[in-house]
Formats: C-alpha cells, structure tokens, sequence
C-alpha cells in the first residue's frame, strides 16, 4: 500500500501539469482564435489571407508534427523552448484555428438588424463588434467553446512525446513499474472524466449567466 501512495502521488502530479497545460493552452487559444476569426471578417485583403492561412495550416496539419517542430525545430532557428513550452504553444495554436472559425460563424450569425443598428448608431466597426456584436455572439460561441476547451485537455497526452510528465506520462512510468496496466489507465479515464466535466460545468454556468445578462439588456 505503502508503493501505491507513491504511485498516487505520480499520477497527482502528472494531473498537476495536465490541468496546467489546459489552462495555459486556453489561454493562448482563446485570444488567437478571436484575431483570426475576426480577421477572417476584415476588410483588408492581406488580414484575412493572413488569418486563412494561419486556419487552414493548423487544421490541416497534425498535432503530433506541430508538437516536434515547436520542440525539435524552433531551436534550430534560435527558439528554444521547455517541453511545457511547446505543448503549450503547439496544443494553444492548433484550437486556436479551430475556435477562430467559431468566432467568425458566430459573428457571422448575428442579425443584419443588429448591423443596422449599429450604423443608425453612428457606431465605428470597432464598437458596433465590442458593445453590440460581440456580446451577442459570444452566448452562441460558448457551448463550442466548451468542446475546443475538452479536446485541448484529451490533446494533452501528446506531450508524453517529447517527456513531459503530464497525466499520460506519469501513468506509463506506473505501469513499467508495477507491471499493473488496469490500475494506472482506469485512473488516467477516471481523472479526464472528472477534468473534461468540471470544465462543460463551467461553461454551461457561463452559458447561463451570459444569457441572463443579455435577457435582461433587451428587456
């Protein structure tokens, strides 16, 4: 038993970094996938082929190949980056792609009325989006939010890959060292589970609180 507390205390810790990279990684993806949705909506020629192109390479590349280059290659080209680094660059990068197209449909849903609104307002482009728009499409892009927010944290076993003793990590070295497969496995599903759930609890409460907020605004 005494073994098995040390082993627990390695997976701990290896939940530790998992939550880290998550956190860090949503907070990377956040802001970039609002620049290249919005970017995808910009008048500018050169803006949204920027932000095409940034899309469309991080979604049609893979993580694993994402991952080594920002650890294995960056430094060849002078960026040197700790294996925490990476993931997070790597995993923060690629959602990003993916929620940019969430910010751009979502934006894109919004009314022509509220467009028009907008301009009889006399509103710039800038605060039609921050004190009208965005508001709005941010109650639609939450529940997608939450599912890029979930496949970020399952996305984070890649970085066992490059030594990163995050929650899949820390289970393999378990396993080497018990010979037990079952144990250390059911407790890497069980502690997803409890992570990915936290996180769609969340987001419906932000969900909730978003759309009370705008009821009581159009009321």
């Amino acid at each position: 038993m005494g073994d098995w507390s040390g082993y627990i205390g390695l997976m701990l810790d290896g939940a530790r970094v998992t939550v880290e990279l998550t956190v860090l990684g949503c907070a990377l993806a956040l802001p970039v996938a609002f620049a290249a949705g919005l970017g995808r909506l910009s008048r500018f020629w050169a803006v949204r082929a920027l932000a095409l192109a940034y899309i469309e390479f991080f979604r049609g590349t893979s993580i694993f190949v994402q991952l080594f280059w920002a650890y294995f290659v960056l430094p060849l080209i002078g960026f040197e980056l700790t294996p925490l680094q990476a993931g997070v660059l790597a995993l923060g990068l690629n959602v990003g792609a993916y929620g940019a197209e969430v910010v751009r449909s979502a934006v894109q849903s919004i009314g022509r009325e509220q467009h028009e609104a907008c301009v009889a307002l006399n509103l710039t482009r800038w605060q039609g989006l921050r004190h009208v728009l965005l508001p709005q499409a941010f109650v639609v892009m939450i529940p997608t939010f939450g599912n890029n927010a979930i496949e970020l944290l399952k996305a984070t076993s890649v970085v066992s890959l490059i030594s990163l003793t995050d929650l899949t990590f820390q289970a393999q070295v378990v396993r080497s060292q018990t010979g037990s497969t079952a144990i250390p496995f059911l407790t890497v599903l069980v502690i997803y589970f409890a992570l990915a759930s936290a996180i769609s609890f969340g987001m419906k409460t932000l969900e909730r609180r978003m759309t009370r907020g705008l009821d009581g605004i159009r009321h």
